[in-house]
């Protein structure tokens, strides 16, 4: 698994062992078709990577000009490669655990948290973050994670006017694409990967 454009192009990624049942990175050919459709919407973009497994999602935006990127997940080995990662695509450990608040903020920040207990606003300011302009959402598939996470992040308002947010599930999965603050504007299927692709609503002037 390999950055594939962008500064840190061909920059090996460290992946979990063997065949994990905790962790799934995103296959490179899905990656590789998802970013050609974001184009340069990942350019100077905040971005919030949940579920971020090996951190390859929010990687491959940093190295295709995010100017930041916040990763969560809460599962140990998926924050060790996360760090890892950092390391490589940065040159040097500019990720924070949040229980180490650094005085300078850096542009990749890591929050250990579980997802599945809503959203951690509180840690996002902490780091120095209120709006997001690029979501990724990738939590394990069939556990009815993404919808409840969708939801929750629909009652947060994080996603930023003209952000997007992109949640991957099976294939075969249905998610409820009814939002008070984002609207789906497009659904790719790659292999056993669906990737449903949310824009937010414009405010209603009324």
């Amino acid at each position: 698994m390999r950055i594939i454009s962008g500064s840190a192009r061909g920059r090996k990624l460290c992946s979990p062992p063997g065949r994990s049942l905790v962790i799934r990175p995103t296959s490179d050919r899905a990656r590789e078709a998802l970013f050609n459709i974001l184009g340069r919407r990942t350019e100077e973009a905040a971005v919030l990577d949940l579920y971020a497994g090996t951190g390859a999602l929010g990687l491959e935006a940093f190295s295709r000009g995010a100017k930041r990127v916040l990763f969560v997940d809460n599962n140990r080995l998926a924050l060790d490669l996360i760090a890892r990662n950092i390391r490589a695509c940065a040159g040097t450990d500019e990720s924070t655990s949040s229980a180490s608040p650094a005085a300078a903020q850096p542009r990749l920040s890591l929050i250990n948290h579980d997802l599945r207990r809503g959203l951690p606003l509180r840690q996002y300011q902490q780091k120095g973050f209120s709006l997001f302009d690029l979501i990724f959402l990738d939590p394990p598939y069939s556990q009815g994670l993404c919808q409840r996470t969708l939801q929750d992040l629909d009652h947060s308002h994080v996603l930023a006017d003209a952000g997007l947010l992109i949640a991957e599930e099976r294939e075969n999965e249905m998610l409820d694409d009814s939002f008070a603050t984002f609207k789906l504007s497009d659904r790719r299927v790659y292999g056993d990967t669906a990737f449903w692709i949310f824009e937010s609503k414009e405010p209603d002037n009324e």
